[in-house]
């Protein structure tokens, strides 16, 4: 299996989530917020993506809009270079030669990638969510990372940094299983059409496809998967299920908010997954097409 776009997915990964970070934390906080059956996030304290960033930002300092970053690049340096590695390998698994890339070989290629890679890169995705929903400051944000993710092993053992492992990785495997497709898809089809040669310009345009296409399917599970993995232990106040946590499992959470908050609940916070996404991708694929060129210049 080829090396380098493990190397390149890492690079692109990480440049395209400290380019956007911001626009996640809002994200975060629209999604978590509104939970009729959690007295506790009950309160609509954000009207949409601009008015949580200024109000986070006069409340909080602007620092807040960045809390968890540490964990985030952490994890884009680990899941995003495991799934551009995996991506490609499986690709080049499926089909030898390239001209004979299919879009469902491409998605199949995608899910499987997607899966495997957020399955182990999950506790740093649990740290920055929590991270980005602390607004009651109930992890102390000056504590070292290695001290945060002991601190959640201590009080929730294994499970506690593996909440939420499901919807993840069935949010990673919608995301890779359409974005990467789509973006690859995309591009082809421009270049087959005569539309655009194989430039920064059809790569931008792919991207931006590949972004909308990604944000459609994944919001939902994205919801789920925040919440999730922000539900801790509750006291007394909120309707818990018999485990002492709001939500058994992925489905349950599903249910739950569309039942409670109506379906459209399953979309808080698509703007911002959108507007994240959508520049994220644009980042993201630009710099890997650009990491490519530079790698193949200094014949890495």
């Amino acid at each position: 299996m080829d090396w380098k776009p493990f190397l390149y997915g890492g690079f692109a990964s990480m440049s395209a989530e400290l380019a956007t970070f911001p626009i996640d934390t809002t994200k975060t906080r629209l999604q978590v917020q509104g939970q009729v059956i959690n007295t506790s996030l009950s309160e609509l304290r954000y009207r949409g993506m601009l008015h949580a960033m200024y109000k986070i930002s006069k409340e909080e300092g602007i620092r807040s809009l960045y809390n968890g970053l540490a964990p985030a690049l952490l994890r884009q340096a680990t899941y995003g270079t495991i799934k551009i590695g995996l991506y490609h390998g499986i690709k080049g698994m499926l089909v030898q030669n390239p001209e004979e890339e299919t879009l469902l070989y491409n998605m199949v290629a995608g899910i499987g990638a997607g899966a495997i890679s957020s399955s182990l890169c999950n506790p740093t995705d649990v740290l920055k969510v929590r991270l980005q929903a602390n607004t009651q400051g109930t992890i102390d944000v000056q504590k070292g990372m290695l001290s945060m993710f002991a601190d959640i092993y201590r009080k929730e053992g294994l499970r506690g940094l593996y909440r939420g492992v499901g919807p993840t990785a069935q949010r990673a495997s919608v995301i890779a299983g359409v974005e990467l497709p789509v973006y690859d898809w995309s591009k082809k089809k421009i270049i087959d059409l005569g539309l655009l040669g194989d430039n920064a310009w059809n790569h931008f345009t792919a991207s931006i496809v590949a972004g909308l296409a990604g944000a459609i399917a994944s919001n939902p599970i994205d919801v789920v998967k925040t919440r999730m993995m922000n539900q801790r232990k509750l006291k007394s106040g909120s309707q818990s299920s018999s485990n002492g946590v709001i939500y058994k499992n992925s489905l349950d959470c599903f249910v739950r908010t569309a039942k409670t908050e109506g379906f459209m609940a399953l979309y808080k916070g698509f703007i911002p997954t959108f507007v994240r996404l959508c520049p994220w991708n644009i980042v993201f694929f630009m710099s890997f097409e650009q990491y490519k060129k530079l790698g193949a210049n200094l014949l890495i």
